[in-house]
């Protein structure tokens, strides 16, 4: 039965296949370990944690059923217990009292439910459904697109490898694209097959997505009356910088880019600059602002710069005409709340993990860069930078043969001729070298690639359900502390900090099935201050009037 079970009859009759699945029935509980996260129980559910059930078909067997899985799974990751496996450390019994079972799912059976989710391969449709709820709620103008590279540490799957920025390093991993919006929030993830690069993404997955999802919550057609007007904005990095991209977005969809400029060397007159006062979620600031026209391999484009106080000049272009000058620059710097995302995602809730060890067959037909050509491509630069350096270590030579006494002239030029005939050498071998790189195509198909080093992928729909989750976790999370900012005007990490102690505090469980009602009773906070904060949230929360799932 394990640790914590008191149904016993309901059990064995499960077991039987006799019985009814598990029912949601509170009791009477003090001091309830992590019983904070009750709380956000009505976030989550606003978010669609439960919404999986109009893409999932419901579970045949077993004494619990999805709902409960996906609530477990919720209350795990906001809890901090960022994996199944550290879940095994967790008393089942004082867990299931979070939500009104005797025992909630051990780590085994919480695997099972999930493999069994994954064997219906809805985790695309799921997120497409959320992301449509949640731009129509939000509406924005903007969406803000970057890859995240899971490293991978394993020897099962033969990945490319990508650079990983934050280690700065070229590591074997998979790279999820992200599209957020400019608070940070997520909306939905693609995850990229091989080595794809941004824009490819952009143009291939991103925007045909973006477009059935705006189309969705736009009865009009979706391109605007007037013709200097987007559909919609997509903000990035350098990484997917290219004038002619920019065109191509334009003139096929309609879309408008907004990113850095790249190889910037100019400098325009501090003269030329404009103070001007602007409103930001920080508060009030002021940005020393310059607009200029600018054409770039035929594109026209705004090129924005903000001078700061040291007298360096940030240079941000984009393809949108109707935007002010003061919404540009807000606009593409806001693009570090998705950095920010990234990387409390990553502390949180360990978004790289691995959740599923298996690995899926890539479609042979697919085109890759060809591993030889790239080998031969190191080599030469290698070879280059060897003859670069014998070739300073010749000009040293014959320097020092000008300020040498005239009996050291032999020895000199005997330096100087082995030195001549290492260069000679090294450049036969890059000729050689790029000899072979003639013979080899630049792109192949992965079927092309020899077997033992042949490209595969990691098995992906696992990490796509506890990544929706996840991103559902941090959404409900994201709700909680903007309702804490009229409270509590502290900086946005306290506000983060103090949802965290909501989270781990103890509460007190008191059911009234005559009212229908469950109190939770959340103990004490550190300081008067935070007590105060979820105190006036608590008044928000009864207001919503929640259903507990499956009551």
């Amino acid at each position: 039965m394990g640790i914590g079970a008191t149904r016993v009859d309901e059990r064995i009759e499960s077991a039987l296949g006799i019985g009814e699945k598990c029912h949601v029935q509170f009791e009477p509980c003090q001091s309830v370990e992590y019983g904070g996260v009750l709380l956000l129980l009505p976030f989550l559910l606003a978010n669609g944690l439960l919404a999986y059930q109009n893409h999932y078909l419901s579970r045949s067997g077993g004494y619990y059923n999805y709902d409960q899985a996906m609530l477990t799974l919720a209350f795990m990751l906001l809890c901090r217990i960022k994996s199944v496996e550290q879940f095994k450390h967790i008393q089942p019994g004082e867990f299931g009292k979070l939500m009104g079972i005797d025992r909630c799912p051990e780590a085994k059976c919480l695997r099972g439910m999930i493999k069994e989710l994954v064997l219906q391969k809805k985790a695309g449709e799921w997120n497409s459904s959320l992301a449509e709820q949640w731009i129509n709620d939000e509406q924005p103008a903007i969406f803000y697109t970057d890859g995240h590279v899971q490293v991978y540490h394993g020897h099962l799957a033969n990945l490319g490898k990508k650079h990983v920025s934050r280690q700065k390093l070229c590591l074997p991993g998979m790279v999820e694209f992200w599209v957020n919006n400019g608070e940070g929030l997520p909306y939905f993830f693609i995850t990229g097959q091989v080595n794809e690069k941004l824009q490819h993404i952009i143009e291939q997955n991103i925007i045909p997505q973006l477009n059935e999802l705006v189309k969705q919550n736009k009865p009009t057609d979706l391109l605007p009356s007037d013709p200097d007007t987007p559909v919609y904005t997509i903000a990035f990095d350098r990484e997917a910088y290219s004038p002619t991209f920019f065109g191509r977005l334009w003139d096929t969809y309609r879309v408008a880019v907004l990113t850095y400029n790249k190889n910037v060397k100019d400098l325009w007159e501090e003269t030329d600059f404009e103070e001007i006062e602007v409103d930001t979620h920080m508060g009030k600031t002021t940005m020393i602002l310059k607009e200029k026209q600018i054409e770039v391999d035929g594109v026209k484009m705004r090129e924005v710069r903000e001078l700061s106080k040291d007298g360096h000049q940030t240079s941000i272009i984009t393809t949108n005409k109707v935007l002010s000058i003061v919404l540009i620059a807000i606009n593409m710097f806001a693009r570090w709340s998705q950095e920010n995302f990234f990387r409390y995602m990553r502390q949180e809730y360990d978004l790289d993990r691995i959740t599923q060890y298996g690995i899926d067959e890539l479609d042979t037909n697919t085109k890759v860069v060809n591993r030889e050509y790239s080998n031969l491509t190191h080599q030469l630069k290698k070879t280059r930078e060897k003859t670069a350096r014998r070739k300073a270590q010749l000009f040293e030579l014959i320097e020092q043969n000008n300020k040498t006494p005239l009996e050291q002239t032999a020895e000199n030029i005997k330096k100087q001729l082995k030195a001549k005939e290492e260069i000679d050498l090294l450049e036969q071998d890059q000729k050689n070298i790029i000899e072979k790189r003639k013979q080899q195509p630049y792109y192949i198909t992965v079927g092309q690639m020899p077997e033992s080093t042949r490209y595969n992928k990691l098995t992906t729909q696992s990490k796509h359900i506890q990544n929706i989750v996840k991103m559902i976790c941090y959404r409900a999370e994201t709700a909680f502390v903007n309702l804490i900012v009229p409270h509590y005007k502290r900086s946005k990490d306290e506000r983060r900090a103090l949802v965290k102690s909501v989270i781990f505090s103890q509460a007190d469980i008191e059911p009234d099935y005559n009212n229908k009602t469950l109190t939770v009773t959340l103990y004490s906070m550190a300081s008067n201050r935070d007590n105060e904060a979820v105190q006036k949230i608590c008044i928000h929360l009864n207001d919503s009037e929640t259903e507990f799932p499956g009551t």
